[in-house]
């Protein structure tokens, strides 16, 4: 049977020596992202047989995080159907690769509905490409840049310390009060998140820089390594009123991502058009389709991918 239980933050080591040793890029198995956002998932792992199991609430709704690890992938999704049943609820997995999904319907054919959900798909981006801009397809982003740079010849970056927390809270704070978070549920929950992340950066793992423009804060931004060649950027937040800031913080830190990164984890769009178009923008190398597999009442022939 298994056991859960509620993820602290001295499980870092413990759920990163899974996450960071998998070949799974998606944004959700950060560490940071799942310590973060548990208020409102209530997540919870177990360890179990080789795998680490993540189990969570998506809308009311009991889910499952696809098993992370390394031998008997149909013994342990055979553990979490008793689980799930025992919850009284079919078992619902998330965050399912398409690799992952043929694998399942090889061990376990016709027993799973698979379903893609492109709004939650992740954003990847050669590091590369991020940090030099070059070729032409890049070229309205240099233009950005090279605008911000004659613009504010004296902005500085440097790397979020300790001390310079306070900056990015109250840059946060202004952020959310231009844009209404307190009367949206979604971004109200982002913030609560943030501010999370932000109170416990080093603890969490986390890395990040400041943007700074004739002395006061216009930009921040942080995240952390997914596996050993994805790194997840989590968060980016910038002052509207200065142009140029968000290209500008997306440059600067990319050039400070270690090179063992070959990948960059910009996250999901959540079918937000703005949003979409602003990603697609970056001329992403890979957009990773995310899939739910969904426990049939009853089998079904055998799904050829």
């Amino acid at each position: 049977m298994l056991t859960f239980k509620d993820i602290e933050l001295k499980d870092k080591e413990l759920i990163t020596s899974f996450t960071l040793n998998s070949c799974h890029r998606n944004c959700d198995l950060s560490f940071s992202n799942l310590c973060s956002w548990r208020f409102l998932y209530d997540t919870r792992f177990a360890i179990a047989d080789g795998f680490l199991l993540l189990k969570f609430r998506a809308q009311g709704e009991l889910v499952y995080m696809m098993p992370i690890g390394e031998g008997d992938l149909k013994g342990v999704v055979e553990q979490l159907i008793a689980d799930a049943h025992n919850e009284g609820c079919p078992l619902c997995l998330l965050g399912v690769s398409e690799a992952v999904c043929r694998e399942l319907e090889s061990l376990m054919p016709g027993r799973f509905r698979f379903t893609a959900d492109r709004d939650y798909a992740d954003y990847l981006y050669l590091r590369t490409d991020l940090a030099t801009l070059t070729g032409k397809k890049f070229q309205p982003k240099r233009n950005h840049i090279n605008k911000f740079k004659r613009t504010y010849p004296d902005y500085a970056y440097t790397p979020i310390t300790r001390e310079l927390i306070p900056e990015c809270i109250e840059l946060e704070a202004q952020w959310c009060r231009a844009n209404g978070c307190d009367q949206q549920e979604g971004t109200g929950n982002e913030r609560r998140a943030l501010l999370y992340a932000l109170h416990h950066f080093h603890e969490l793992g986390l890395t990040g820089g400041i943007l700074h423009v004739n002395g006061r804060i216009a930009a921040f931004t942080f995240g952390m390594p997914i596996n050993r060649t994805t790194f997840g950027i989590h968060v980016e937040k910038a002052d509207t009123a200065i142009e140029g800031a968000y290209a500008m913080i997306n440059y600067e830190f990319a050039n400070r991502i270690p090179e063992q990164y070959l990948y960059i984890n910009r996250e999901e769009d959540l079918g937000l058009s703005g949003l979409r178009k602003a990603k697609l923008s970056y001329q992403p190398a890979i957009i990773l389709e995310k899939y739910s597999a969904c426990l049939r009442e009853e089998p079904v022939e055998h799904i050829k991918w």
